[in-house]
């Protein structure tokens, strides 16, 4: 219930509040008066206008937004109805106080200074400053009308008073619906009582060295996008202080992994290394899927760790497999991972962990950098160039080429991502066209119109066979496999 003791106490102390505003329909100068009725928090809104005593309905309209923004619903706040035709004196009618104009909107409008309306015994009584200024004496005096005042719903008609009601009452009155440091709202988060994005937690005190304005992190690299996401080389971050936001937040983070036909002999290399580098200190679900859930190796976790089989059937080529795992994940999100993890990182396993991969990754979407193209001009980019596929990027257009082979983000975001990919896909199927590279392609084209709300370097995606190791790699975290390609694939 809005109308408490607290409530009370504070329109007591804070009203009347005479409010003066510039009429935008005629720029006329308006005083607005807020007056409470404390029994039931009824607003009586007074207004002396210049050039004539209509409602300022476009005022009127702010003020229903704000009230209804703190939470306060129709039946809580009312107005008396008006009614009347004293063109002069705008008053109340129907069941309440003096005549006066009807203003359409269930509030009326009077001369500034013509009283505070009360509920008394037997009707509505005039207050003691019941002197008219501004146009003249009231045309009459308060009449005393018997009965109980009706109420009226507030309807579309109260909104512009919402700049002039904050300066006086403050983004916190009348509210308790703002959520304290570290607190959650009801129903918030993927994973049940769970973060869908870091939150501002309280840390305990930390040593580490000082950020330096003037000093940038990295001079030799890009470290931040045009729409100001962090691209994480490193040198850009603390893992410390991202441990410590994390683990207060005892996030889960999940990992999909495919491992169809001849590629689960990856499998047990993966899982070893990432058990080493990946999330070391966090909770991880390995999301494993594969057509041979007896092949899985058996691989020591740590605690908080744990591997989940996956059974899905196998395909006769490569490029199948990886179009549909956006299918799969999508199902999955929808099935599982929403109610067990908060973030989602999607790789391949053709690939090993050899330094540090941490929260530091960890974004609503994120995507990872080409290593063959991260040099490189957008019209070099092996975009899908042909219109009539769903994938397609024009020439003059397009931010990096992402790889396929690692991104994520939260559930939710991922869910979205791999949903839009696969309907993709099947748009194109249906049109008998096949993305120049795949699921890839229309990831591509998926994180153009999204844009990522965090970027990973190279480092987290490299092949030393094929590109050797410059000098702005200061670590290779994600590594390819050495193989034989047309081994793997086509059997």
């Amino acid at each position: 219930m809005v109308a408490n003791k607290l409530l009370k106490k504070r329109l007591k102390e804070w009203c009347p509040v005479t409010l003066t505003a510039l009429d935008g329909a005629n720029g006329s100068a308006n005083s607005y008066t807020l007056v409470p009725e404390y029994d039931s928090l009824w607003w009586s809104l007074c207004a002396q206008h210049r050039r004539n005593p209509d409602v300022n309905l476009d005022a009127l309209e702010a003020f229903e937004k704000f009230l209804q923004g703190k939470g306060i619903s129709e039946k809580n706040i009312s107005m008396p109805a008006l009614a009347g035709s004293a063109s002069g004196s705008p008053g109340f009618g129907r069941s309440g106080p003096p005549d006066g104009r009807l203003g359409g909107r269930g509030v009326g409008v009077f001369p500034r200074g013509a009283g505070r309306w009360r509920k008394a015994a037997g009707g509505w009584r005039a207050g003691s400053e019941a002197a008219a200024v501004g146009r003249g004496a009231m045309a009459e005096q308060p009449r005393t009308m018997a009965g109980k005042p009706k109420y009226c719903s507030l309807r579309s008609g109260i909104f512009l008073l919402i700049t002039l009601v904050l300066v006086f009452f403050g983004s916190g009155f009348l509210s308790s619906r703002v959520p304290m440091q570290g607190t959650r709202q009801e129903g918030a988060g993927e994973a049940a009582g769970k973060p869908t994005s870091l939150q501002v937690v309280t840390l305990p005190r930390m040593v580490y060295a000082q950020p330096k304005v003037l000093t940038p992190s990295r001079k030799d690299v890009l470290v931040l996008t045009p729409w100001l996401a962090p691209i994480i080389w490193e040198g850009t971050f603390n893992i410390d202080i991202l441990n410590e936001q994390f683990r207060l937040q005892n996030v889960t983070i999940g990992l999909t992994v495919f491992a169809i036909k001849k590629y689960v002999v990856f499998l047990k290399l993966f899982l070893e290394t990432a058990e080493e580098h990946f999330m070391v200190g966090h909770k991880v679900n390995y999301y494993v899927f594969t057509d041979q859930p007896a092949a899985v190796p058996r691989v020591p976790l740590r605690e908080g760790r744990r591997l989940v089989v996956l059974q899905v059937p196998g395909a006769a080529r490569w490029q199948d497999v990886s179009m549909r795992r956006m299918d799969m994940i999508s199902s999955f999100c929808a099935q599982r991972f929403l109610h067990e993890v908060d973030f989602l990182v999607c790789v391949d396993v053709d690939m090993r962990f050899s330094d540090h991969v941490g929260v530091e990754i960890l974004s609503q979407l994120f995507g990872t950098l080409h290593p063959g193209f991260y040099q490189a001009a957008r019209e070099a980019f092996t975009y899908e160039r042909r219109p009539q596929s769903q994938a397609y990027i024009p020439r003059d257009q397009g931010d990096f080429y992402y790889m396929g082979s690692f991104f994520g983000g939260s559930v939710s975001e991922v869910h979205r991502l791999t949903t839009a990919c696969h309907q993709a896909m099947k748009a194109d199927l249906a049109n008998g066209i096949e993305a120049v590279w795949h699921d890839e392609s229309h990831l591509n084209r998926y994180l153009l119109d999204h844009k990522p709300t965090k970027v990973l370097s190279p480092e987290y995606l490299w092949d030393e066979q094929l590109l050797g190791r410059p000098a702005i790699m200061k670590k290779l975290r994600f590594m390819a496999v050495p193989k034989n390609h047309k081994e793997i694939r086509n059997r």
